[in-house]
């Protein structure tokens, strides 16, 4: 049996194929559509500090989290013993989840969409967050901005840091594939 690609691609990729890459080739001069630099992962983060006392607040992020990515999350653990911290080595203190291909799509196509413009006196993503080799990190202070998240059963509104790995070079090329994705960027 051989697996067959649906033909419901997700809209940015549709997207991304039609609009940016031909974009993005006239505005760098590439030679190729390789040369175009894509989106490769997004990687979901929430830190629990509080999980070192009690494991309840712990759950409720993986919970949290598997309703936002719609894919299980994986519970990461302290590396290092701080004991200003109170922190022991191999102690809970947070999940993560890493979106590819079609899920990653329909993901940033929620944030963008429907998640970002639910934060209260927003006013654009701040372009800091570019680690200088075309990665960015978003850092939003609530869960609760995207629709799937049941305001009722939230035990604690904590933030989540999201990461877009992207195959550009400088931050430069990230910043104009992030922008013409529609990341309402601070002007």
């Amino acid at each position: 049996m051989s697996k067959t690609k649906s033909k419901n691609n997700p809209r940015l990729l549709d997207k991304y194929k039609k609009e940016v890459v031909p974009e993005l080739k006239k505005r760098f001069n590439y030679k190729n559509d390789m040369q175009v630099p894509k989106l490769k992962k997004i990687a979901i983060n929430i830190g629990v500090g509080e999980a070192t006392q009690d494991a309840k607040f712990l759950e409720g992020a993986v919970t949290d989290l598997n309703t936002i990515a719609g894919q299980k999350a994986v519970v990461t653990r302290a590396k290092k013993a701080i004991s200003n911290f109170k922190l022991r080595a191999g102690v809970p203190i947070g999940c993560r989840v890493t979106l590819r291909s079609e899920r990653m799509y329909e993901f940033l196509d929620r944030l963008l969409n429907i998640a970002i413009p639910r934060i209260r006196d927003f006013r654009g993503v701040n372009n800091n967050g570019f680690d200088g080799r075309g990665n960015f990190t978003l850092g939003i202070r609530e869960q609760i901005i995207f629709p799937e998240i049941n305001y009722d059963k939230v035990v604690k509104i904590r933030g989540l840091n999201i990461t877009f790995v992207t195959s550009a070079n400088t931050d430069e090329e990230a910043f104009e594939l992030l922008k013409s994705f529609g990341m309402p960027f601070r002007k």
